[in-house]
């Protein structure tokens, strides 16, 4: 028997009373309650806010646009970055006032920034008007803590020890009808030197397949069109609940068996590290109906030293034999890539492996980012960090040779008619409205509110290095 993380039936049974206890509370003040969710950071934090929600909805809240209306207020907070810390606390900030006009409003703040003991700290003793906190492996306790702030009438910080678990049942409020976020798995194992996510989110606990798979079925049968599976490395999916034989039901059996649900959909997911990008998982992908021919592959570097240094247990050799797997088996496919510039001790040469690499890789697309410390990783203590300007003139050069190579990538699409899910209107372009392809290229095209959630079919007619252009067929 395979063994998951979960939390025990019980356990959830007391999250069910709970909400039926806010629910009554909600209802015996005889006014409508309303719950703002200010959301920051990646994907996995969508998703946790996407359940927050579902817990306010439950509860008797009704979601709202305007903190000013709220009687609830939940800040879900990112740490990767101290830029994101800084945001968010500026935010936090600002709902004193409202506090102050307002004494019933609840405020809580959670996710990853509170699962750093300073920045509790910080919540405790600067924001006193703060109510609770809880980390984002305690989402469920939500309702919980909302009870026993009322009852206690004291501000609460939910502990997150043991509480690495996996809550199944939480019902998500879905930002889209036709795009969907799915977590398979929480929690890392890698420890890479610059991250803080191991720290934040604990141990890797993967979600049951038959759970992932109801999930991905049920989105399917709604309607849903772009269905993305997350983790911090999904790649590594399974290898945490091994049977008593030692066999794993991995993330490409798990690719394997949702690609069997009959639809119009994409399957995709993110984010994968390359140490465990198998063959297995790119033949899957080869022979799938639905998984979207776009890989996402961090790279971070092209220095072999500097991978190392990061501690991201594979090369430089290693990377370019899974990027020209892909390509074998999946000639069409899109890899898309994070660039990490300016690590310490990097140098002109490691920096030029790094060019290198993308001179040969030739990704569509890379994200890339000058290296900040993050309090409380190893890199953050390391010597010979990186001069500020230093760091910001090699990431003009990286972004200069990338947006050359984006561009040539895009030009053999011009006059192709590719399938493309319609976003709805573009935010930075009045009366064009913008979709992303299969492999997850973004086309703007002119079209009207009825083809939003829809799949079109564009030819293109234009291919610039951030966006293809394209007009519906007739």
């Amino acid at each position: 028997m395979k063994q998951y993380k979960l939390v025990s039936e019980s356990e959830m049974i007391k999250h069910s009373e709970y909400i039926k206890k806010v629910r009554a509370m909600n209802t015996a003040s005889g006014e409508q309650k309303y719950a703002y969710i200010q959301t920051f950071g990646c994907q996995q934090n969508v998703a946790d806010s996407e359940k927050i929600a579902g817990m306010c909805v439950s509860m008797g809240y009704k979601l709202c646009n305007e903190p000013a209306d709220a009687d609830l207020i939940v800040v879900n907070t990112c740490a990767i970055r101290e830029h994101a810390e800084k945001r968010a606390l500026s935010i936090i900030g600002q709902y004193k006032h409202l506090k102050a006009k307002k004494p019933s409003l609840m405020i809580a703040v959670c996710g990853c920034m509170v699962a750093q003991e300073h920045r509790r700290n910080d919540i405790k003793f600067r924001y006193p008007y703060v109510d609770f906190i809880f980390g984002a492996s305690s989402l469920f306790r939500l309702p919980q803590l909302i009870v026993e702030r009322i009852e206690k009438k004291k501000r609460l910080y939910c502990p997150e020890e043991n509480e690495y678990l996996v809550a199944e049942g939480i019902p998500a409020e879905r930002e889209s009808t036709f795009k969907a976020w799915v977590s398979v798995m929480y929690g890392c194992n890698n420890f890479c030197t610059y991250c803080i996510v191991p720290y934040v989110r604990g141990r890797e606990r993967s979600r049951r397949p038959e759970d992932i798979i109801s999930e991905v079925r049920e989105l399917v049968k709604a309607g849903y069109k772009d269905i993305t599976l997350l983790g911090q490395n999904v790649n590594s999916y399974g290898k945490d609940a091994k049977g008593d034989g030692g066999e794993v039901y991995d993330f490409a059996d798990l690719l394997a068996d949702i690609d069997k649900i009959e639809g119009d959909y994409y399957i995709r997911f993110m984010t994968s590290h390359p140490k465990d990008a198998s063959k297995k998982l790119i033949d899957v992908i080869a022979s799938s109906r639905h998984i979207a021919h776009q890989f996402h592959l961090p790279m971070q570097s092209g220095s072999d030293e500097i991978l190392k240094r990061m501690n991201r247990r594979y090369d430089t050799k290693k990377y370019m034999e899974t990027v020209e797997y892909m390509r074998e088996k999946i000639p069409d496919i899109t890899i898309s890539s994070d660039i990490i510039v300016g690590f310490p001790g990097e140098t002109e040469e490691d920096f030029h492996g790094t060019l290198d690499m993308l001179s040969r890789v030739r990704f569509d697309m890379v994200y890339s980012f000058i290296y900040s410390p993050r309090k409380g990783t190893p890199a953050a203590e390391m010597e010979e960090q990186i001069d500020d300007k230093i760091k910001s003139e090699r990431f003009d050069r990286l972004l200069a040779l990338q947006n050359e190579i984006s561009y040539e990538k895009n030009q053999p699409l011009k006059d192709k008619v590719i399938k493309v899910l319609c976003d709805g209107r573009s935010k930075n372009n009045d009366g064009v409205f913008s979709g992303r392809s299969e492999g997850n290229k973004i086309v703007l095209f002119e079209g009207n509110d009825f083809d939003t959630g829809k799949f079109l079919d564009l030819k293109i007619t234009r291919a610039d290095t951030f966006a293809l252009y394209g007009e519906k067929l007739k």
